[in-house]
């Protein structure tokens, strides 16, 4: 290969890279998304009554340059407590004694695990 047609397939590869990558983010956030609400759906996680609070949780993705981000959440006023629980009185005086019922935390390592095969994919099918 000459350096002019390496030069060609790294700019091809480049041009092509933003878009795989933020496929790539896309499908970790649905996939760490997937594994936040099962562990939403009983112990360790809380236990759900309607689904309205495991429902809640969504991605909110944006284009960067040269790739994407993610930034998965709930509005629910609940997540924190139920994530890390609360010891203590809240706004109105009401005073709670909540465990922690972890269940964002243990889908990390997974989507760590799904961003790093994606990202080698994506670079993998950047050069095909």
């Amino acid at each position: 290969m000459t350096p002019d047609e390496l030069a060609d397939r790294l700019e091809a590869a480049a041009d092509r890279l933003p878009d795989l990558i933020a496929n790539g983010v896309a499908h970790t956030a649905m996939i760490g998304i997937g594994h936040i609400r099962a562990n939403a759906s009983g112990r360790p996680g809380p236990n759900v009554i309607t689904g309205v609070y495991r429902s809640s949780w969504e991605p909110d993705g944006r284009r960067i340059p040269y790739g994407a981000e993610c930034t998965i959440g709930t509005r629910q006023p609940q997540g924190r407590r139920l994530e890390y629980g609360f010891h203590g009185y809240d706004s109105i005086g009401r005073f709670y004694d909540q465990p922690a019922f972890p269940h964002v935390g243990p889908a990390i390592p997974v989507m760590e695990d799904t961003l790093k095969a994606r990202m080698r994919h994506a670079v993998e099918e950047a050069f095909e």
